[in-house]
Parts: C-alpha cells; sequence; structure tokens
C-alpha cells in the first residue's frame, strides 16, 4: 500500500499473516528492511486477509480512519529513517529511541536494537556485554523501563541492587556507561530534555573500580618463562602467554586471527580489533619476531604457509560469534593454566591473566626506560595521554619503593 527507499533502506506497510489472532485477524504493520535485516513497528491495527485486500478501495468511514491511521504510522517511521539517512546516522537502534516518543518505546527495547545492531557489525563482545546489560535492567525493573524512568534516584536504587547481589563497582560501571551511551542518543533526538538526563556532575556520576596492580616484574615473568611441570598441555598454554607478553601484550582474539603473511622481514604485522572499527586512521602493530617467539610458533604452530593461521585455532569459516566463543575458550584454558604456575611459582597472590601479561608489556618497557610513545606505538594506541593513564593505574608499587627512598638515611644519622 505504502512503501519508500533511501539509500539502501526500505519501508513498506504490510500485514503480517506470521500469527492469527482470535478474533481472525492479523496485525498490521511497517516493516523496515536494511542490511539484510528486518524489524517490524506496529500500526495498532489489524484485519482479516480479505479486509487487507480490499483496503484501498473500501469507501466506509471505518475503514477510511484505517486507512489514515496507518498512513499516519507510515509516515512517522518513514520521516525518521528519512531524518537520519541524510545524517548518516542510520541505525535500527537509533530510530528506535526516535519513535520511542510516539509508540511508548522504552530504554530496555533500545537495548534490544543496540543488540541486534551489534551483531550486524559482528561486534560479538559488546554485544554479550548488551545482553548482560538488558538481563540486568529487566532483573532489577522489569521489561519496559521507560526512558523517563531513568532518574537519578532510579540509578542509584539500580547501582544499590546490584551491589547487594554481588555486583563490583567495575561490573556497574561497564553496564551504566551503556545505559548512559543510550540516554544521551535519546537526549540527542528529543526523546529526553536535557532537564531529565540523569548522567553527569550533581547527578548520577558512574563510579570506578579501585585499580589493582596487574603488571608483573621481569623476575617474575622470568619465573614464569622458566616453569616446567614436563607435561605438554602446561607447557602449551605457559608459552601461549609468553608469545602474548612478547607480542606487545597481544589479545587473544587478535592472536588468533594472526597469518603468516602477517610475518615480513623479521616482524608480525597486525591491527587491533578492538580499534579497527572505532580509529579514524588504521594503526598497524608491528612487533619483532624473536627466537624466543619463533621457537613457539615452531612448537605449536600450523605448518608455515601464507594462507594458513599460525596457530590453529581458527579455520577462516567461522562466524563472528563462533570467533567469540573460541577465542573465550582459548582465554580460559591460559588463564586456568597460567594462575596454577603462578601459585607454584610463588606470585599466586593476585589474579594472573592474558590481561596481566599486557600490562607487564608495558610497564616492563617504562621501567627498562623506555620511550612512552614507543610503549603507545606498540600498544595501538591513539594518543599518549592514553598510554599514560594506562600505566599510572599500575605503578603504585613503584611509588611505594621510591617513597621509601626518602628516609633511608642509614649511616647519615
Amino acid at each position: 500500500m505504502y512503501s519508500y527507499s533511501k539509500d539502501g533502506i526500505k519501508i513498506s506497510v504490510m500485514i503480517d499473516t506470521r500469527r492469527i489472532n482470535s478474533r481472525g485477524k492479523y496485525p498490521v504493520k511497517i516493516r523496515v528492511n536494511y542490511k539484510r535485516v528486518r524489524q517490524y513497528y506496529s500500526t495498532g491495527k489489524e484485519l482479516t486477509q480479505d479486509e487487507w485486500d480490499k483496503l484501498p478501495e473500501l469507501k466506509s468511514r471505518q475503514y477510511k480512519e484505517i486507512r489514515e491511521d496507518i498512513e499516519n504510522s507510515f509516515y512517522l517511521v518513514r520521516d525518521n529513517v528519512e531524518l537520519l539517512a541524510e545524517k548518516g546516522e542510520f541505525s535500527f537502534h537509533i530510530l528506535n529511541t526516535r519513535l520511542g516518543k510516539s509508540t511508548g518505546d522504552t530504554l530496555t527495547n533500545a537495548i534490544r536494537s543496540k543488540i541486534v545492531q551489534l551483531e550486524i557489525e559482528e561486534r560479538i563482545g559488546t554485544m554479550l556485554l548488551h545482553k548482560e546489560t538488558l538481563r540486568l535492567v529487566s532483573e532489577f525493573a522489569g521489561d519496559n523501563v521507560l526512558f523517563d524512568m531513568v532518574t537519578v534516584q532510579w540509578l542509584k536504587k539500580c547501582e544499590a541492587y546490584w551491589l547487594r547481589t554481588g555486583k563490583g563497582h567495575t561490573t556497574i560501571g561497564m553496564h551504566m556507561r551503556n545505559i548512559r551511551a543510550l540516554m544521551n542518543e535519546a537526549k540527542k533526538v528529543g526523546v529526553i530534555k536535557e532537564s531529565q538526563y540523569p548522567f553527569g556532575k550533581d547527578r548520577y556520576e558512574i563510579k570506578t573500580g579501585e585499580a589493582t596492580k596487574k603488571a608483573l616484574s621481569l623476575e617474575e615473568i622470568s619465573k614464569i618463562y622458566n616453569f616446567s611441570d614436563e607435561t605438554e598441555v602446561t607447557e602449551k598454554y605457559k608459552d601461549l602467554w609468553i608469545f602474548i607478553y612478547m607480542c606487545n601484550g597481544i589479545n587473544v582474539a587478535d592472536l588468533v586471527k594472526l597469518k603468516y603473511s602477517d610475518i615480513n622481514d623479521g616482524e608480525i604485522c597486525f591491527i587491533r580489533q578492538k580499534t579497527e572499527r572505532t580509529s579514524k586512521s588504521i594503526k598497524r602493530i608491528r612487533v619483532a619476531l624473536t627466537p624466543e617467539m619463533g621457537t613457539i610458533i615452531k612448537k605449536w604452530g600450523n605448518t608455515i604457509d601464507g594462507d594458513n593461521y599460525i596457530f590453529p585455532y581458527l579455520t577462516g569459516n567461522e562466524t563472528a560469534l563462533e570467533r567469540k566463543t573460541i577465542t573465550r575458550e582459548l582465554t580460559r584454558r591460559i588463564n586456568k593454566r597460567i594462575k596454577r604456575i603462578a601459585e607454584a611459582v610463588g606470585i599466586g597472590r593476585r589474579n594472573i591473566s592474558t590481561y596481566t601479561a599486557r600490562h607487564s608489556f608495558a610497564t616492563v618497557l617504562k621501567r627498562s626506560g623506555a620511550n612512552i610513545a614507543y610503549i603507545s606505538e606498540s600498544l595501538g594506541h591513539n594518543d599518549l595521554k592514553t598510554t599514560e593513564h594506562y600505566l599510572a593505574n599500575f605503578e603504585k608499587e613503584e611509588r611505594i619503593k621510591n617513597s621509601r627512598l626518602l628516609t633511608n638515611f642509614g649511616d647519615s644519622l
């Protein structure tokens, strides 16, 4: 009856015959297609198949009003799609946020739409985090949280509830930032007013967990490097942890994607998955392939071939979700084994993981006098401030040690 297309976005009015109601009628919906994904928006009307087929011709006042209501719903969706497309900002979760003002949409539906968008973009880790945000919000306040319900008081009560259920400030902060991002979009498109926005100074401020020292010293890393219990499984996962440390603290998600074609002129070259979509300019990280790294590849890697992955965890046929599952499982196995090794060599007092390897790479270089610009480039950071903040959180022990020098008077007294 009505249709519209712009910049690959198609809108049409349709009768949804997937499920008939008790009155023998089907709902009339607005369907939006974008990048092979469909979402449906209710018009609040329902018709039989025969009424739908004849609707353009029916002249009674009742059907004239139905046509007008369907038309109004169509133009509401179309106008919002057109505006977002012209700005180059179209996504389903932003469209749903805009429509929320007129259709009673909710924060919970906005999170669901964000999840759909993240899946389309294959940002699986962020998608899974939003799924957990949705679960926690629904657990606290139900499945129908209106945007104007999210006040400073609501956020404080939500935080208190999550703390009572065992969540730490770091975890709560991650989920609150997801909520804040959606509230920012709601404010941007006029769903809520500035006066209703609950985040910021003198409103609700997201707390951060206290940073704990995660980096190991060179001496502690040496203990891990030289450890052996003469089992193959320990040797393999220990070697992978050491490889992560030596390969500029590479994330496991990037480790499993390394190919032999990424090795050139004695260096491994890769792009961080984490910043590939978010950075304006793509930064390639270059790592000198040391003899120790070469030995690890020879022991645990695939047959040398430019098209082969270096390590035997991916085939190239996996979906984004399958890659994420494989990455998580490998990370879990490395972490489980490295914790046992840390306990065996007497450094198990901390939660040592693949994350520790990355922090240790940066901190060992800093303590050895390496230029911070070099460390920043090696980590793939976009600016020095990020690196400075990153390193500052893991040097408390060093500050304490240096402060003791101030009163190390010895025999001078």
